[in-house]
């Protein structure tokens, strides 16, 4: 006889208890990318006419370097954990789940952190 309740004693099997954070997580970002994008599309719209060194000038600009290294950082970031869901969801071999899952962090980092550093050349 226990006196646990029915929901106690189911709590956190089955379960690698990280549903919830990543659930929140996609839709900070979601919520973040908003305004990043829109900020993005129309500074990219404004510049379809300028010439090379107009958006130089632009991207080295600190308010512009670090829009843009927090649109691209938050949308990769929201670009994994959406990636992350589908290859749960729809890939049932152990073995290939756990390969394209670093595939896609490895991926991720890689274009990451060759988009910041671009940013922050020509920022810097």
């Amino acid at each position: 006889m226990s006196l646990r309740s029915p929901l106690g004693k189911v709590r956190g099997l089955g379960s690698a208890k990280n549903g919830t954070h990543h659930w929140w997580m996609q839709k900070v970002t979601a919520v973040a990318l908003i305004p990043l994008t829109i900020w993005f599309v129309s500074s990219v719209v404004q510049m379809t006419q300028a010439d090379y060194a107009t958006v130089l000038k632009w991207m080295s600009s600190p308010v512009v370097a670090v829009l843009l290294t927090l649109f691209i950082v938050t949308g990769i970031y929201h670009l994994k954990l959406g990636l992350q869901v589908i290859i749960e969801d729809y890939i049932h071999s152990e073995g290939q789940k756990i390969a394209l899952q670093m595939l896609v962090t490895f991926g991720c980092v890689l274009v990451g952190t060759l988009a910041v550093f671009s940013i922050l050349k020509i920022a810097l």
